[in-house]
């Protein structure tokens, strides 16, 4: 039987030398970040707000109704009746909508469903969203 090789754990001269420290000299010649094409050769960062379109003056009407049906004497508002944006707004619509009225909430079914009667806080971000709020139902 021959013994194992014993390996050195000095680091050696092969692992003296980070292997990132010849990245601080490439680190001047890279754009900062995204550049607009509106800029030209100048390199602007485009924040995130630049990026989404301004809401529409009139997206349509949707419809807000608060439900008790279904849910053991629980009150959910329910805003429905959404044209023309697709499941990925409505996620986005439905987060801020959380997020301002302190309660949760999902989309479900094409509608989205916020816990609680919320009716009010719920109409000024649609309105925000640049959508027509209408109060439905009981």
């Amino acid at each position: 039987m021959s013994s194992p090789k014993k390996i050195s754990l000095d680091g050696g001269n092969s692992l003296g030398q980070s292997a990132f420290s010849s990245l601080d000299a490439l680190k001047s010649s890279l754009p900062a970040g995204p550049v607009s094409p509106a800029a030209g050769s100048a390199s602007v960062p485009i924040h995130s707000k630049e990026l989404s379109p301004a809401p529409q003056k009139n997206r349509g009407r949707v419809d807000i109704v608060r439900s008790t049906a279904g849910r053991g004497g629980k009150t959910v508002t329910l805003v429905q009746g959404f044209v023309g944006i697709g499941q990925m707004e409505k996620e986005v619509l439905a987060k801020k909508m959380q997020k301002r009225c302190g309660c949760g909430g999902t989309v479900k079914d094409g509608h989205i469903e916020i816990q609680g009667d919320k009716r009010e806080e719920i109409a000024e971000i649609l309105k925000e969203a640049g959508f027509r709020p209408v109060f439905a139902g009981g």
